[in-house]
């Protein structure tokens, strides 16, 4: 019951890191949009393991199938199934961890909460998962492009540890193993990371994504707000530790008069002088770019030892083994797109469904 997110359409996501196989089932897809493999594995391609050494060298293509719900290249209405096989487990090398839970990972509250866990990867509190969600949100790009053809999702790793990109040139995202907006940052981080990676150790990061070409009027005053389900679609991804809507955080620096994004009319509506909101007033989308970041601790799984118990509460230390990000926010960035694209096409259904597309005229247009 706690395996699915979305209100119309709607994901669930079922599988472990070193199960057979892992997926989603995606319901509330309308019919006759074309969907294809190959189309959902493009962003698979950007989001599998081991495409360069600033990432965990699990071997995984992440080949995606889809088993019902499209018919003849195009959706049918009923759900969608998708699954993904594992291919490159290693389980043997979480056999030392069976009885210990390791710092800084779920393994302790699992224990705690169900008495059972997957101690192979960590089992169903994987990033593994993440894969699914990322063959979703590709499922709802496929949606949009049908039914807010201007609209697009683009997402960057803005800050790696203390170092912060200084520009958003988001056609750069594609040139770079980072997926960052800023050719110079790439080159730090790709000297920093290596240093991080040779200590055996780990760091954390911050992704910016940003939606241009949404409609006006997506989401609601108070219980299903835009920004409400767009944080908590964030905060959902593994390692996610805080999300910033806007302006953010920062707007607890800033006057009204430095906040406030002013109005103007123009030739084809409204026009703000800023985006401090982040493209989201009231909980409703302005129209604007809605820009979303989030960030990303550092990976847990360390070689360096920590201290830790045993089941039985006696003391050890902890030295994980097995093959990890030393950045797992790099990774990341193709999962927080996912989770936009699921989360803005949901609104823009749950629109057509509350008000048919029917909005309040300003200066003579709608």
């Amino acid at each position: 019951m706690f395996n699915s997110f979305g209100h119309i359409f709607r994901v669930t996501t079922w599988g472990e890191s070193h199960g057979p196989a892992l997926g989603c089932t995606v319901d509330g897809c309308p019919p006759g949009v074309a969907v294809e493999e190959a189309q959902l594995q493009h962003w698979l391609n950007k989001r599998k393991p081991g495409k360069t050494k600033f990432e965990t060298q699990r071997r995984e293509p992440d080949a995606v199938r889809i088993l019902s719900g499209v018919f003849e290249g195009k959706t049918t209405g009923t759900p969608i199934q998708l699954m993904i096989e594992n291919t490159d487990q290693r389980s043997k090398d979480y056999g030392d961890i069976a009885e210990t839970f390791r710092p800084g990972h779920a393994d302790i509250t699992y224990w705690q909460k169900y008495g059972i866990r997957d101690y192979r990867g960590g089992g169903r509190s994987s990033a593994r998962e993440t894969a699914a969600r990322v063959a979703a949100g590709g499922v709802a790009r496929e949606v949009l492009k049908a039914l807010a053809p201007g609209l697009s999702i683009t997402g960057g790793l803005v800050q790696m540890g203390p170092h912060k990109a200084q520009r958003r040139d988001w056609d750069e995202v594609e040139n770079n193993p980072f997926w960052t907006p800023d050719a110079e940052a790439a080159a730090l981080y790709a000297d920093y990371l290596d240093g991080i990676r040779k200590a055996h150790s780990s760091v954390g990061a911050a992704i910016e994504v940003v939606a241009r070409g949404v409609p006006v009027g997506l989401g609601a005053p108070v219980y299903a707000k835009l920004d409400t389900d767009l944080a908590a679609a964030m905060m959902s991804i593994n390692a996610v530790k805080g999300v910033e809507i806007g302006e953010g955080m920062a707007a607890a620096a800033l006057t009204g008069e430095a906040n406030a994004d002013e109005i103007d009319m123009g030739s084809d509506g409204p026009v703000y002088s800023s985006n401090h909101a982040g493209g989201i007033l009231g909980g409703i989308s302005t129209g604007q770019d809605i820009v979303v970041r989030f960030a990303v601790k550092p990976t847990s799984s360390i070689l360096t030892p920590r201290r830790s118990i045993r089941k039985d509460g006696t003391p050890t230390e902890v030295v994980t083994k097995g093959r990890h990000d030393p950045c797992v926010g790099i990774r990341a960035v193709p999962v927080g797109e996912a989770m936009m694209a699921c989360v803005i096409l949901d609104h823009l259904l749950l629109d057509r469904a509350q008000t048919g597309g029917i909005r309040g005229p300003i200066g003579g247009a709608s």
